[in-house]
This record gives C-alpha cells, sequence and structure tokens, in this order.
C-alpha cells in the first residue's frame, strides 16, 4: 500500500488542500494518519477523487456522493439513480436544444423586427410560462 502526503495528493488530483480537508470532513475520503503535520493519504484515494469529480460532473451533491460509498470505501452506486440522472440530462439537453434553435433563429430571421416574427413570438411565450429557461425538471 503506497502512502501520498496531501501535498502529493494536490499536485496528482488538481484540487486544493482545503477541497481534500472538505471532503475529508464530508467522509468523502479519509487520511490515513500523519507524517509530521501532514495528513496521509492511501493512493487509492486518487481514484476515488476521479470518481467524486465524475459525480460532481453528473449533477449530483457532496451528500448524494457520499451515500454511493460503502463503509469500507467502496463505491456501492445506485443504478436506479445513475438512470435517473441520466434521464434529467436529457431532459436538459432537449431544453437546451431548443432554446440554442431560437437563438440561432432569432439570429438569422429577416423579420423586420423580432416581434414581427411568428417564431420569435414562439419562443417568448415558452419563456412566459417557464418552458424556455426554466431550471432543470422544473417545466420541462
Amino acid at each position: 500500500m503506497s502512502e501520498l502526503d496531501i501535498a502529493q495528493v494536490v499536485q496528482r488530483s488538481g484540487l486544493p488542500a482545503s477541497t481534500l480537508r472538505y471532503y475529508e470532513e464530508k467522509g468523502l475520503i479519509a487520511s490515513i494518519g500523519r507524517r509530521g503535520l501532514r495528513r496521509q493519504f492511501d493512493s487509492g484515494v486518487l481514484e476515488r477523487l476521479a470518481l467524486i469529480a465524475l459525480g460532481r460532473a453528473a449533477g449530483f451533491s457532496l451528500d448524494e456522493m457520499a451515500l454511493m460509498f460503502a463503509p469500507d470505501g467502496q463505491p456501492r452506486i445506485d443504478r436506479q439513480k445513475l438512470k435517473a440522472r441520466a434521464e434529467e440530462i436529457d431532459r436538459t439537453i432537449r431544453r437546451l436544444s431548443g432554446l440554442r434553435d431560437g437563438l440561432r433563429h432569432a439570429a438569422a430571421c429577416r423579420a423586420p423586427s423580432h416581434m414581427e416574427c411568428p417564431s420569435f413570438r414562439r419562443i417568448l411565450r415558452a419563456a412566459a410560462s417557464g418552458v424556455v429557461g426554466s431550471r432543470p425538471g422544473a417545466r420541462s
């Protein structure tokens, strides 16, 4: 088992020491001791940090991710939660794709005024109803 001190974990993970200390406080990672004043970590912490980074990129909170690790530190990932998150991302992609297409139309529209463009007016109605620009899961 190779050990890394906190400075080595910072260098290899790209995360600041303050984030590592916070993750330790939240129970996401655990140091295995100290050498002087420096925390020591098992080298497996780098893989765990990569899993946390992936979870963050997917939109999981730190509290949600803490539940995705067994008491022994091994991943215990709920496949239903992954599926639900993937479906939420699909809804977000559809919503943002519609918004992107509307903006492209508005930018290229040949109507004298955007307010005279039927497509732009549909976009306005969608925005007023909360469909366009709403937060993910709000009203997609």
